[in-house]
C-alpha cells in the first residue's frame, strides 16, 4: 500500500492520517485521504524511497491483500538468501572532513535557500490556519447549496488550503509514527473528518448515480451479477495476466460502511456549519428589521419634501426662468445683430481688395485681404474703431463665396509679385551672361583644369564675376518674396523661376546659332515675298542651319562654340548665386530693424550663415525656396538641356572637327574639355553624352593627323632632290623641344591649351612652313647649317627635317591629349617607318630618279640617306621616353616602348645596307679597273703619270672619300673606307698576279701604277697596307729572260698616232667625273632588284 507523504513545519515527514479498518477501500477509490496531494509528484526531497519499498507489489485496489500474499495469478517471488550474492567487504578507506569542504561550499548555499523556501511555506501554512478558524469563513464552504472538497494542489499548497485540514492542528504536531486506531478515533473526536477524504466524484456539479461511469467509480467496480462459473471473459487482463477477482455488489459491506462514513461525515460538517453561522444569521436578521423600519420612515420623509418642492418651483423658478430665457433671447438678437454688421463690414472690404488690386496697389490690397481675414476669423483690426463684439464667421455659410474671392485676390497678386519676381532674377542673368569678359571665364577654367591635374594656379585676389553684383537686386528681391509670401504663391514663383532658367540656357545655345534662313543677304523684297507664301517646315530650316554650321572656318566655329559654352556656364554659376541670394534675403522675412539693402551676401566669407535666428516666416520662406527651386536638381536638368543641344551642333561639324588643323584641332578639343569640366563642376554630372562625342572626334582626328602626316611626308621626300638643306633657327628650335620631350614637355605646345589667346594668324592658316616646299635646290651658295645631337653634327636633306617636324606635331597631339598616347604612338610609329620605307625606295631603289627627275643616285645622295637615318635614330630615344611618360596604362607602355626600339633598329640596318651599298659600288669600279688593267699592253713606255685605270681608279675613290668626309662622320667614314680599300687590296692584288710579265718594263710600269696610288690616297684613313701589298705582289712577278736585241732600228709610232693617242687621254680625262657618275647609275640601276627587295623587307 503507497504511502503518502505530509512534510511537518519542522522540515519533517510523516505518513498521511487513514482512518483504520477502512483507509485502503478509501484510497483505492478516491486515492490517499488528503485529496490535494497532487499524484504526479511521486518523488520529494526526502521520504521512503528504499529499495525495499521500490520492490513492493502494486496495492490491490478491489480489496485488503497484503503485499506479503500476492495473487495467485502472479509470478512474483520474494527473493530468498541463495538469490542475493555475497557482498565481499573491502576496508572502507579513511576520508578528512577537510576533503568534503570544496563539495560542502557548494551545496551548502543550495541547503540554506532550500530550508529558508521551507521556513516561509510554514510560516504561510500557520498564517493560513489562524485565518481559517474565524467563524465568520465557514459560510465560504457553501455554494449553491453543495460541499466542496478542499483544493488539491501540490504538496506546498497541501499544507496551507483547507480548513478541514487546518482543524488537524493536533495531528500535524504529531511524530512521524503510525497510529494507532483507537488514537485516529481520539484525534477525530477533536473535530470531524476533512472533506478531503471523500472523493471528488461526490462534488462533481455533473453527479448522477445513473451514469455508468459514475456508478462504477461508486461502487469500486462491484459486480452487480455474478458472472457464470464457466465464463472466462473476465478472468485474465488484456495483457495476457490474470486480473484481480471482484466482489459481489450485494455482499461488499466494507463499501456500505464507507458510504455510510461519507454521509457522517458531510452531516458532520454541516452542523458544524449551521452552529457556527447561527448566531450570525440572527443577528443579521434583526439587523435587516430595524434597516425595512428605516426605510419606510426616509419614504415618507420622502413624500413630503416632494410636495413642498412642488409649491417653491411654481413659484420662484418659473418666473426666474423665464426672466433668464428673455434675457437670453436678447443677447442672441445682440450678438445676430452683430454679426450681420460684421458681415457688412467683410463684404464691404471684400470690394476695396478689388479695387486696389484693379488700380496695380497689390501692397494695399494684401492689406486689406489681411484685415477681412482678420474680421472673418473675429479679429478686431488694429485702424479699426468697430463697437460691435466680433466673432469667427470663417464656418458661416455666407462667407463661402469670400473665401474664394480671397484666394482669387491672392492668385492675382501672386502673379504680379511673379512677374516682378522673374523680371529681377532673369534680367540679373541676362546682363551677367553679356557683361561677362571671356577671357577671364578661359583663364578660370584653365587654372581650375591645371589643378585637377595637380599643377599650381596663381588664383586670382578678386571674386569671379558670377558672385558680384547681388546687392543691386537685394532690396527688389526681399519687397517681392515678401509680397509673394503674403500672398501665398511663393512655391508657384519659385517653381516658375526653374522653368524660366530652363528656357533661358535654351535661349542662349539658340542665340549663338547662325541662321537658319537660305541666305542671310537675302533683299527685303524676296524677304517679304516669302512672308506671303508657304512658311519653310521644321525639317527646311533644320537642313539650312546644318549647311550653315558646316560652312563655318575654324575661327568661326571657335567663336560659336566660345560664346556658347561661356553663356550656358556663367548662366549656370549666376542661377547657383542667385539661388544662394534668394536664401539669404529670404531669411530676412520677418525682421524689422533691418532696412532693405543693409545686409550684403558678399562680405567675407561670401553668403555666409547670419549668427541672428530666422524668423518663423524666415524659415518658411527659405523651406519653400529651397524645395520649389531645388538648385542642385535645377542645375543638372540645365546641363542635360545644353549638352543634349551642343552635341547636336558638334556632331552636324563631325566631319570638319576631326579635319582641323592640329592647333585648332587642340583648341577645340582643349574648349570642350574646360566646358564640361565646369559643368560637371557646377551640377554634379559627368556629361557623358558631350564627353563621348568629343572623345569619338578625337579618334577620328588622330586617325586624319596620321594619315594626313604619312601622305604629307610621301609626296615632300618624293619631290625632295636629296641636296644637303640648311637646318635654320625655327629647325633647331623644333630639334630643341624633341630631345627635352624625354624630361619634360616644351613650352610652346601649351600654347595650344591657352584658348584665352587668338590665334596666331601666321600664313593666315596657323600651319608651319613645309622644308621641303623651301628647299634651295642646291642652287644656293650659302653656307649650310647642320643639326647637332648630342655634340654630333648631322647634315640633312629636307625629308629629314620634314620628318622631324612631323615627330614634333605628333609629340605636340600627345602632350595636349595625354589619354591617347597609344593611339598617337601607333601613328607615329607608322610614320616613322614609312619614311624608313620610303628613304629605301628613293635612294637604294632609285626611285628618285623618277620621282624627283634625278639623272642618277650618286654616293652623296647615299651619304646623306645615311645621315638622315641615323638623325631620325638618334631622335627616337628622346620620343620613346616622352611616350613612356606620358603612358598611363601599364600594360600598354611596354609594347609601346618596345615597337619604338623596333623601329630603331630598322633605321640602323638601313643605314648598313646604304655602307654595304657604297661598298659594293666602289668594287664594282674596281672590278672595271682590273678589266682595263688587263688590256694594257705594260711592254709599250708609259705616256703619263700612271695608266688610265689607276688614274681613274684613284679619282673615282677621292671623290667618294671627299663626298663621305662632307657629310658622314669620321668613324663612318673610315668604316666604309676599310672595305673598299681591302677589296681594291684583293682585287688589284689578284688581277696583278694573273698578268703575264714579259719585261722588266712592264714591271716598271705597274710599279708605277701602285706608287701613284699610294701617292694620291695615302692620306686617306682606311687605306693600311694595301699599296704595299700591291707591290709586294708585283715584285714576286717573275720576268722571262729579255730577247736578244734585233739589228734593226725600232721603229718610231708616227705622229698622227701619238697625236690621236695624246687626245684620246685629255678626252678621255676630261669625261671622267661624268662617266663616273654614269657608271654609278648604271651599278645603281644594276643592283635595283636587290634593292627593292632590302626596301620593301625594311
Amino acid at each position: 500500500m503507497r504511502q503518502e507523504l505530509v512534510q511537518s513545519p519542522h522540515g519533517s515527514q510523516r505518513p498521511g492520517q487513514r482512518r483504520g479498518s477502512t483507509a485502503s477501500s478509501i484510497h483505492s477509490i478516491g486515492g490517499s485521504l488528503d485529496a490535494g496531494v497532487n499524484s504526479s509528484e511521486a518523488v520529494f526531497e526526502s521520504g521512503q524511497n528504499a529499495i525495499s519499498t521500490l520492490l513492493q507489489p502494486p496495492i490491490v485496489r478491489t480489496g485488503l491483500l497484503p503485499h506479503t500474499a500476492p495473487p495467485a495469478s502472479s509470478a512474483h517471488r520474494p527473493p530468498t538468501a541463495r538469490d542475493i550474492p555475497p557482498v565481499a567487504l573491502t576496508n572502507i578507506p579513511h576520508v578528512e572532513a577537510s576533503e568534503f569542504t570544496p563539495y560542502l561550499s557548494q551545496v551548502g548555499a543550495l541547503y540554506e535557500q532550500l530550508r529558508r523556501i521551507q521556513l516561509d511555506e510554514d510560516q504561510g501554512t500557520n498564517t493560513a490556519y489562524r485565518r481559517g478558524t474565524k467563524p465568520d469563513e465557514y459560510p465560504e464552504a457553501l455554494d449553491d447549496a453543495h460541499l466542496r472538497p478542499g483544493r488539491r494542489p501540490g504538496l506546498s499548497s497541501r499544507r496551507t488550503s483547507t480548513a478541514s485540514l487546518n482543524s488537524l492542528s493536533s495531528i500535524d504536531t504529531t511524530p512521524t509514527t503510525r497510529r494507532s486506531s483507537s488514537r485516529q478515533r481520539r484525534g477525530q473526536a477533536q473535530g470531524p473528518p476533512p472533506l478531503s477524504t471523500i472523493p471528488a466524484v461526490y462534488f462533481d456539479e455533473d453527479f448522477h448515480l445513473e451514469n455508468p461511469r459514475t456508478f462504477d467509480v461508486v461502487s469500486e467496480r462491484s459486480e452487480v451479477i455474478r458472472p457464470t462459473p464457466g465464463s472466462n471473459e473476465k478472468g485474465s487482463s488484456s495483457n495476457g495476466q490474470a486480473a484481480a477477482p471482484r466482489k459481489a455488489l450485494a455482499t461488499n459491506a466494507i463499501l456500505q460502511e464507507k458510504l455510510s462514513w461519507y454521509m457522517d461525515t458531510v452531516e458532520m460538517h454541516l452542523i458544524q456549519s449551521i452552529s457556527t453561522a447561527s448566531t450570525t444569521f440572527f443577528t443579521a436578521l434583526g439587523s435587516l428589521r430595524e434597516l425595512h423600519s428605516e426605510a419606510a420612515d426616509s419614504v415618507e420623509r420622502i413624500k413630503a419634501l416632494r410636495k413642498e418642492l412642488e409649491a417653491l418651483d411654481e413659484e420662484i423658478a418659473t418666473g426666474g426662468l423665464n426672466l433668464v430665457q428673455q434675457r437670453r433671447k436678447r443677447e442672441s438678437v445682440k450678438q445676430l445683430q452683430d454679426a450681420v454688421l460684421q458681415l457688412k463690414e467683410i463684404v464691404d472690404r471684400v470690394a476695396v481688395c478689388e479695387s486696389l488690386i484693379d488700380a496695380g496697389q497689390v501692397e494695399e490690397s494684401l492689406d486689406c485681404i489681411d484685415t477681412v481675414e482678420n474680421l472673418m476669423a473675429g479679429e478686431a483690426p488694429s485702424t479699426s474703431q468697430m463697437a460691435i463684439q466680433l466673432r469667427d464667421l470663417r464656418g458661416a455659410t455666407a462667407l463661402q463665396g469670400v473665401s474664394t474671392d480671397l484666394a482669387t485676390l491672392r492668385l492675382r497678386i501672386g502673379k504680379s509679385y511673379e512677374a516682378k519676381f522673374l523680371d529681377i532674377l532673369l534680367t540679373d542673368l541676362k546682363t551677367h551672361v553679356e557683361q561677362v569678359s571671356p577671357q577671364e571665364v578661359l583663364m578660370r577654367w584653365s587654372n581650375a583644369s591645371a589643378r585637377t591635374r595637380g599643377a599650381h594656379s596663381r588664383e586670382p585676389s578678386a571674386l569671379p564675376a558670377y558672385m558680384t553684383g547681388t546687392k543691386a537686386i537685394r532690396a527688389e528681391l526681399l519687397s517681392s518674396l515678401v509680397g509673394l509670401q503674403r500672398a501665398k504663391y511663393l512655391t508657384a514663383a519659385a517653381t516658375a523661376y526653374r522653368e524660366a532658367a530652363l528656357r533661358e540656357i535654351r535661349t542662349i545655345i539658340r542665340k549663338q546659332m547662325p541662321s537658319s534662313n537660305e541666305d542671310d543677304n537675302e533683299s527685303l523684297m524676296s524677304t517679304s515675298t516669302r512672308t506671303g507664301g508657304k512658311q519653310r517646315s521644321q525639317q527646311e530650316r533644320s537642313i539650312i542651319l546644318a549647311r550653315n554650321l558646316r560652312a563655318l572656318d575654324p575661327q568661326d566655329a571657335e567663336q560659336l562654340l566660345t560664346n556658347m559654352y561661356i553663356g550656358v556656364s556663367e548662366a549656370l554659376r549666376r542661377l547657383s548665386t542667385q539661388a544662394k541670394v534668394l536664401l539669404d534675403v529670404a531669411s530676412s522675412i520677418g525682421e524689422s530693424g533691418v532696412p532693405s539693402g543693409a545686409r550684403s551676401p558678399l562680405q567675407s566669407p561670401p553668403f555666409s550663415p547670419s549668427a541672428r535666428q530666422a524668423s518663423g516666416a524666415a524659415q518658411e520662406a527659405q523651406e519653400e525656396i529651397h524645395l520649389a527651386v531645388d538648385i542642385a536638381n535645377l542645375l543638372g536638368q540645365a546641363v542635360d538641356v545644353a549638352h543634349e543641344k551642343i552635341v547636336k551642333v558638334l556632331r552636324v561639324r563631325s566631319e570638319q572637327s576631326k579635319r582641323l588643323d592640329l592647333v585648332w584641332f587642340l583648341r577645340y578639343f582643349t574648349l570642350n574639355l574646360h566646358f564640361a569640366n565646369e559643368c560637371e563642376a557646377i551640377s554634379g554630372r559627368s556629361g557623358t553624352t558631350l564627353k563621348t562625342v568629343v572623345n569619338g572626334h578625337i579618334k577620328d582626328f588622330i586617325q586624319y593627323h596620321g594619315d594626313a602626316e604619312n601622305q604629307k611626308l610621301a609626296q615632300g621626300m618624293e619631290s625632295d632632290q636629296w641636296n644637303a638643306a640648311d637646318f635654320s633657327d625655327k629647325d633647331t628650335e623644333v630639334l630643341g623641344q624633341l630631345l627635352e620631350s624625354s624630361t619634360r614637355d616644351a613650352a610652346a605646345w601649351a600654347e595650344a591649351s591657352q584658348i584665352w589667346v587668338p590665334h596666331p594668324d601666321t600664313q593666315k592658316s596657323g600651319e608651319e612652313i613645309d622644308p621641303l616646299t623651301t628647299q634651295a635646290n642646291g642652287t644656293s651658295k650659302a653656307k649650310t647649317r647642320s643639326a647637332v645631337v648630342e655634340s654630333e653634327s648631322f647634315l640633312l636633306p629636307n625629308s629629314a627635317i620634314s620628318c622631324m617636324h612631323g615627330m614634333a606635331r605628333f609629340l605636340h597631339l600627345m602632350a595636349a591629349i595625354p589619354s591617347m598616347t597609344s593611339e598617337i604612338s601607333a601613328s607615329l610609329i607608322a610614320f616613322l617607318q614609312l619614311f624608313n620605307s620610303r628613304c629605301t625606295q628613293l635612294i637604294l631603289g632609285a626611285g628618285a630618279t623618277r620621282s624627283a627627275g634625278l639623272k642618277n643616285i650618286t654616293t652623296k645622295h647615299l651619304a646623306l640617306a645615311s645621315q638622315a637615318l641615323a638623325f631620325i635614330a638618334a631622335i627616337i630615344p628622346h620620343v620613346r621616353e616622352f611616350v613612356r611618360r606620358h603612358c598611363g596604362s601599364v600594360t600598354a607602355a611596354p609594347g609601346v616602348m618596345g615597337e619604338f626600339d623596333k623601329v630603331r633598329r630598322a633605321f640602323q640596318e638601313h643605314q648598313n645596307n646604304i655602307y654595304d651599298k657604297l661598298v659594293e659600288i666602289m668594287s664594282g669600279r674596281a672590278l672595271a679597273g682590273t678589266k682595263k688593267l688587263k688590256a694594257v699592253n705594260w711592254d709599250q713606255p708609259s705616256s703619263g703619270a700612271a695608266n688610265e685605270y689607276m688614274e681613274t681608279l684613284v679619282k673615282e675613290t677621292t671623290t667618294l672619300h671627299r663626298n663621305l668626309t662632307k657629310h658622314l662622320p669620321e668613324d663612318t667614314v673610315r668604316m666604309i673606307m676599310m672595305p673598299v680599300f681591302k677589296n681594291y687590296k684583293d682585287t688589284f692584288g689578284a688581277a696583278y698576279q694573273g698578268l703575264e710579265l714579259k719585261s722588266e718594263q712592264a714591271r716598271e710600269r705597274m710599279l708605277q701604277d701602285v706608287e701613284y696610288f699610294k701617292a694620291r690616297l695615302g692620306k686617306i684613313d682606311g687605306l693600311e697596307d694595301a699599296g704595299d701589298h700591291l707591290v709586294s705582289v708585283i715584285k714576286k712577278m717573275t720576268a722571262p729572260p729579255p730577247p736578244p736585241m734585233p739589228e734593226a732600228a725600232p721603229q718610231l709610232p708616227s705622229t698622227t698616232e701619238t697625236t690621236n693617242q695624246t687626245e684620246e687621254g685629255k678626252k678621255s680625262a676630261e669625261d671622267k667625273p661624268a662617266e663616273s657618275e654614269a657608271r654609278e647609275g648604271t651599278a645603281a640601276q644594276t643592283d635595283k632588284k636587290v634593292e627593292g627587295g632590302d626596301a620593301s623587307k625594311a
